[in-house]
């Protein structure tokens, strides 16, 4: 690292590792204080700490520099309310995905900047930042970059929002920044990527084939499990993540009173705390067989082994992986599937909603509105007597 030094050794100036920019840092009585100059000039960078040295003391001189907080230590303010108030409200990954955005992307770029500096237009900086490929890579480290989805920038946007609500709320700001992003806004509703009854019917007649003449017989119960799973999730409508967390005590086979039929009645927990899930019959007999082969104790997981990677391999053998909108499936799709199906069934779209733990607008927005069949052609199709 190359450091200088000016005002008499009290600022000194370097660069970071992979960084041209110039970063200038003092103490004052017994903090220091770190800036970028965001200049690659030295002369300039040292006449921009010497500016930035004057600046502070005369802030120490009236009694305001105390309350210059940085983003780090907003950030970390944050990390410590968020894990003490969401302990039992929210999942553990959910809450260590704020904390491994925090200390990946954010620290590294916002920490020094003080917290009451950050704008609208620092954050479309931080945007374009992300979007870029850095200049220090090779021509085949180049060919391999992606920039990452437009949802993983979002939610690194929704975590920057809650640090700064965080310092709003300690009065280290006194208004927060518009963060929406001012160039991509979502004119179109786009489908969720699902299966249609015909591409259902070969989805789980591939399963069931696999599971009884698997390729490998090291792989069978593998490959029954994966059929079992494909039926519980679209006769559920399971988020998996959900399923993944179930456990044989919270499921169990019931008469439902108002069908008549054996049906499974679930307790999930997920992302929005404990709901409850009524099957259809159809998910009662791949449960019973689970409950056959496997023979566990109530508190073992319905679904110890991810089965991602054996139906993503079978979705490609049976030319199922992508949708005719090119959109990619996966688990997530028997989900919307299950939701689909009961529409097309004619079922009420308020206890669909609350079976599946979501809202009615969510179900009207991402589904209802691209099934043709929920168009009542009696009630459009209407005509006045001539």
């Amino acid at each position: 690292m190359e450091i200088h030094h000016i005002l008499g050794g009290e600022v000194r100036i370097y660069q970071r590792q992979r960084s041209k920019k110039w970063y200038c840092a003092t103490y004052i009585d017994g903090k220091e204080f770190k800036k970028s100059t965001k200049s690659e000039s030295l002369a300039e960078a040292k006449d921009i700490a010497e500016d930035w040295y004057l600046e502070l003391h005369g802030k120490k001189r009236d009694g305001v520099l105390e309350n210059a907080k940085t983003f780090a230590q907003a950030a970390t303010k944050f990390v410590e309310e968020y894990e003490a108030i969401t302990t039992g409200h929210r999942s553990p990954k959910w809450v260590r995905g704020h904390m491994d955005r925090i200390r990946i992307h954010l620290i590294p770029y916002f920490g020094e900047h003080r917290i009451d500096k950050i704008t609208a237009g620092m954050a479309q900086e931080y945007r374009t930042f992300r979007m870029t490929a850095p200049k220090h890579l090779t021509e085949e480290e180049l060919d391999n970059w992606k920039p990452p989805a437009r949802n993983t920038l979002h939610n690194e946007i929704v975590t920057l929002r809650m640090v700064l609500k965080t310092a709003l709320r300690h009065e280290w700001i006194q208004y927060l920044p518009d963060l929406s992003d001012p160039y991509r806004k979502q004119s179109k509703i786009e489908h969720r990527p699902w299966f249609t009854p015909n591409e259902y019917k070969q989805l789980y007649e591939a399963t069931r084939a696999n599971a009884a003449y698997p390729k490998n017989s090291h792989y069978r119960w593998h490959a029954e499990q994966l059929h079992d799973f494909v039926l519980i999730m679209a006769n559920t409508g399971l988020r998996p993540d959900e399923a993944n967390r179930l456990e044989y005590r919270d499921v169990n086979i019931v008469d439902d009173p108002h069908s008549g039929e054996k049906i499974l009645e679930i307790e999930v927990r997920g992302k929005r705390g404990v709901g409850y899930c009524k099957s259809m019959p159809g998910a009662v007999k791949p449960f019973e067989r689970m409950l056959k082969r496997n023979k566990p104790e109530p508190m073992e997981l319905l679904f110890p082994n991810d089965p991602k990677k054996m139906f993503n391999n079978l979705l490609k053998e049976q030319d199922l992986k992508f949708d005719r909108h090119g959109k990619a499936r996966t688990a997530y799709s028997l989900r919307h599937s299950y939701i689909c199906f009961r529409l097309l069934e004619g079922a009420d779209i308020y206890q669909v909603a609350k079976n599946c733990r979501t809202s009615v607008e969510m179900i009207e927005k991402y589904y209802a509105a691209h099934l043709k069949d929920m168009i009542d052609t009696s009630l459009v199709n209407v005509r006045k007597k001539k």
